[in-house]
């Protein structure tokens, strides 16, 4: 007797199961050993970062007895830090700890004015070399490639060894530092915005192109509006870093307040370490907020 229509479903279900099934297991199978060469992967790269790690820490003398052995020196520096000349603490007399308030703070606004102007020159150069440096609006492999090393060499560079440099050529003051930072600001925000420029969206530039405009118009109309907000945002960030920079520089002449830290360090004058480092750890504070802020209000506005 021939098999009915239910006796064939039954039968084609049976397979289907039977072929999910064993479908389902070569699944399984193919995902554990996947799992299992990620995994070891993964161990075999955490073996071998904790082994570069060991070497570093050998070749960089960093020995931990000799760390936890002298630990309590640093406790015992920081407490000299929050002690006045007569041993009391600083937060007791808030006046005789600032005695050089008006001083300090004229030292810092010079600070920030060398991290706002070296941050401004390095911006502008910046803008300018990136577009040198792009592959979507540099024709040129020789421009390219020449500018590039330029800004890797000036990224590389230390913006202190610039410093040095400066304060020998132009003596001691805000201009070495200034132009310390601009370099390196080029330097590093140059790369940042030759890799915006290429990501760009190309149909405007091309757009304009076809409509006979040159390549500035292209820049300008075309390049810049997508850009900008990226721009300014990668520009607040440095600003930030340029502030503390900025404060460091002054440790080789090349003013701010870093100078008048230095000579506080030397001489042993305690309590002036302690409210300069306060001033300046407020004002970064306040500057990071700030920036931080309106980084996060130009990148909603790009994406909306």
């Amino acid at each position: 007797m021939p098999p009915g229509p239910c006796d064939l479903g039954a039968g084609l279900t049976k397979s289907i199961r039977h072929l999910g099934g064993a479908s389902a297991s070569l699944n399984v199978t193919v995902y554990d050993s996947l799992s299992r060469r990620r995994r070891n992967r993964a161990i075999l790269a955490g073996l071998l970062l904790a082994g570069l790690f060991l070497v570093a820490c050998w070749i960089a003398e960093v020995r931990p007895a000799v760390l936890i052995g002298r630990i309590d020196r640093l406790f015992d520096y920081l407490d000299d830090l929050l002690r006045l000349d007569t041993g009391d603490y600083v937060w007791t007399s808030p006046r005789e700890w600032f005695w050089g308030l008006p001083r300090w703070l004229a030292a810092l606004s010079e600070t920030l004015v060398m991290a706002y102007a070296g941050t401004a020159l390095g911006s502008f150069a910046a803008v300018v070399l990136s577009f040198l440096s792009s592959r979507n609006f540099s024709q040129s492999h020789v421009v390219r490639t020449i500018t590039r090393r330029f800004l890797e060499f000036s990224r590389t560079v230390p913006d202190l060894v610039f410093a040095l440099i400066f304060v020998i050529c132009f003596g001691l003051g805000p201009l070495p530092g200034v132009l310390a930072i601009a370099i390196h600001t080029m330097g590093s925000l140059g790369k940042l915005f030759a890799e915006v420029v290429e990501s760009i969206d190309t149909k405007p530039v091309e757009g304009i192109a076809a409509s006979g405009g040159g390549r500035l118009a292209q820049i300008r109309f075309g390049a810049l509006p997508q850009v900008m907000p990226n721009f300014i945002s990668y520009a607040l960030l440095r600003f930030e870093i340029n502030v503390r920079s900025a404060a460091v520089l002054g440790f080789v002449g090349a003013g701010g307040i870093g100078y008048t830290l230095l000579i506080a360090i030397r001489k042993f004058y305690n309590s002036d370490v302690s409210a300069m480092l306060v001033l300046i750890i407020g004002t970064v504070m306040i500057i990071d907020y700030g920036t931080e802020r309106v980084r996060h209000l130009l990148i909603s506005q790009d994406r909306r």
